[in-house]
């Protein structure tokens, strides 16, 4: 599964971007899907999670109330809404599929994902 994730660029603190990480003719319905990042000198961390079909999310706290990670199974898309974005979210965003059957309560676990795009750099200046 190729994933192809956009919509990264320069916000203002307090602004909003949303990101998209589409799987062109692949189904991704079957998949538990994430999205990771990692910025300068620190290490890939989980930020939002959403369970294969149209099931629950899952936040690390640091983005609670203000990302939202939804899913369009009809379009193959995943998405991660960020408003009140912060100096510190800034890094480059990676979304990751992980096969249904490996298991939810893996979510935040990056080395049970079987497929990564390619990462797309949100920074956000004060």
């Amino acid at each position: 599964v190729q994933l192809q994730a956009s919509g990264g660029g320069l916000a203002q603190a307090g602004g909003s971007l949303r990101l998209s990480c589409a799987a062109p003719g692949r189904t991704l319905s079957r998949y538990n899907m994430a999205w990771f990042r990692q910025a300068p000198v620190k290490e890939r961390e989980f930020v939002a999670g959403i369970r294969w079909g149209d099931g629950p999310t899952y936040y690390t706290d640091s983005v609670k109330g203000r990302f939202t990670i939804s899913r369009d199974n009809t379009k193959n898309t995943v998405y991660l809404q960020m408003n009140t974005l912060k100096p510190e979210d800034t890094a480059v965003y990676y979304c990751a599929a992980m096969r249904g059957d490996r298991g939810w309560s893996r979510i935040e676990r990056s080395s049970f994902f079987d497929f990564w795009g390619q990462g797309t750099q949100v920074t956000v200046s004060s």
